[in-house]
C-alpha cells in the first residue's frame, strides 16, 4: 500500500485539498460522505444524487449482508450497478454495529458473532469476511473489522478494545495483500477518549501501512471537549500524504474544525436523517419548517440556494407537506440538504485554494450562532 492514490494539491497550514484516486473515479477533498445504509440515500434516486454534486457515499456491510445479501448484488454487476452509481463507493465493517447493536453481539478475539435484528439468525464477522463482503460488493474504499465502543468505558476494556481492533487490522491488511483487488483499504484507530491508548494505537495502524487512515470511535456520548481532545492528540500521528477520515463527523462546525486540522473525508447521518423531520440547513442558519412561524411565509427555504427545493417551493408549501405527512415533503428536504453540504465542501475546498479557509470558517460560525446546530 502506498500513496499514490492520494495527491495533496493546495495546502493553508493544516487544511488542505487533495484528489483522492479510486477504481471508480478521483475524488476532490474535503468531501462529506452522505449515508447510504442499504444501498440508497432515502428519498434520492441515483440521477439526483449526480446532479446534486455527491462524489461518493458510505453503505453499510452489515445491512447489506443481511439483506440482499453480498452474493445477490455480486451477481447483478455489485453495488455500483445494482444502484445505478458509476462513481466511488466506501463501505465499513459493521464496526458501527458492535456499539449499536450491543444487545446482539458477542466480541471474541478472532471476530464478532451477531444475532440479526431481523429474524434472530446467527451471523459471524471475520477480518477476513468483512472484506471479502465489501470486495463482493465492489467497494472503492473498505474499512478493517473494528471494535467501536460507548462512552463511558473503563480504560480496561478500552484498551483490550483498542489492542483487538489493531490485531484484526493486521489480519485484514495481510489478507488484503493476498487478494486481486483494487480498492483501497483504510485503517481504523480506536482508543476511547483515552489519549494515550489513540496515540498508541494511530502509531501502530500506521506501521502496518494503509492506504487511508480513519479515527473511529467518536461521537458517541462523550462531550465536545472530549472529541477534539482526542483528535488534537491522533492526527499529529497519522502519516501526512495520506487521506484522513473521521467517522460519522456531520454537524458543519465538526466539519469546519477538522478541514481546519487536515482531516479530508467526513460522513454522517445528520444532512438526509434531520431532513426527513423537517430540519432544513441553511447559510442563515438552521430551520425547523414545521414552527409555525413558517405557515403563510412565501419565501423560499434560502434566498441564497440554488437548488431546486429553493428555486421552485415556498416555505409554506413545504410545511404543508410535512403537517400532511406527505412524502414530497422528506424528498425536497433531503434534496436541499444534500446540496448544502455539497456546496458547504466546495466552497471549503475553494477558500483553501485561495489561502483565506480560516477567516471564512470563522464567518460562517459566527453567523450560524443561536440557529445552528454547529
Amino acid at each position: 500500500m502506498n500513496s499514490n492514490h492520494f495527491e495533496i494539491t493546495a495546502e493553508d497550514k493544516n487544511a488542505r485539498t487533495g484528489i483522492l484516486h479510486t477504481k471508480s473515479g478521483d475524488i476532490e477533498t474535503p468531501a462529506f460522505m452522505p449515508v447510504a445504509t442499504l444501498g440508497d440515500i432515502k428519498t434520492l434516486p441515483s440521477w439526483d444524487l449526480r446532479e446534486l454534486g455527491v462524489q461518493l457515499f458510505i453503505s453499510n456491510i452489515y445491512h447489506l449482508h443481511l439483506r440482499p445479501g453480498e452474493e445477490l448484488i455480486k451477481n447483478l454487476g455489485g453495488l455500483h450497478s445494482f444502484m445505478d452509481w458509476d462513481k466511488p463507493i466506501a463501505t465499513d465493517s459493521g464496526g458501527f454495529q458492535v456499539y449499536s447493536l450491543a444487545a446482539r453481539r458477542i466480541v471474541q478475539d478472532d471476530g464478532i458473532l451477531f444475532s440479526s435484528h431481523i429474524d434472530g439468525s446467527p451471523l459471524r464477522f471475520t477480518p477476513e469476511k468483512v472484506l471479502d463482503i465489501q470486495m463482493a460488493l465492489g467497494s472503492d474504499v473498505m474499512m478493517p473489522l473494528d471494535e467501536c465502543v460507548g462512552y463511558p468505558i473503563g480504560k480496561g476494556y478500552a484498551k483490550e478494545a483498542t489492542q483487538r481492533t489493531n490485531k484484526w487490522a493486521y489480519r485484514a491488511a495481510n489478507y488484503f495483500k493476498t487478494a486481486d483487488y483494487q480498492g483501497l483499504l483504510f485503517g481504523i484507530i480506536q482508543g476511547s477518549t483515552y489519549t494515550d491508548l489513540r496515540i498508541e494505537a494511530a502509531r501502530e495502524i500506521a506501521d502496518i501501512g494503509f492506504d487511508g487512515y480513519a479515527i473511529g470511535g467518536l461521537v458517541v456520548g462523550e462531550s465536545n471537549e472530549q472529541t477534539w481532545e482526542v483528535l488534537n492528540s491522533t492526527i499529529p500521528c497519522l502519516p501526512r500524504d495520506y487521506p484522513r477520515y473521521t467517522m460519522g463527523f456531520g454537524k458543519v462546525g465538526d466539519i469546519l474544525k477538522g478541514v481546519m486540522k487536515g482531516i479530508d473525508l467526513f460522513d454522517c447521518v445528520i444532512p438526509t436523517r434531520n431532513a426527513r423531520t423537517g430540519a432544513f440547513y441553511t447559510r442563515e442558519g438552521k430551520i425547523n419548517i414545521i414552527n409555525s412561524r413558517f405557515k403563510d411565509d412565501p419565501l423560499p427555504i434560502s434566498e441564497e440556494c440554488r437548488c431546486p427545493t429553493c428555486q421552485h417551493y415556498s416555505r409554506a408549501y413545504i410545511r404543508h407537506l410535512f403537517n400532511s405527512n406527505e412524502i414530497l415533503a422528506k424528498y425536497l428536504a433531503t434534496v436541499h440538504n444534500i446540496f448544502f453540504y455539497m456546496q458547504l465542501m466546495k466552497d471549503i475546498r475553494k477558500h483553501i485554494k485561495n489561502g483565506t479557509i480560516e477567516e471564512w470558517s470563522g464567518k460562517i460560525l459566527n453567523r450560524y450562532k443561536g440557529g445552528f446546530d454547529v
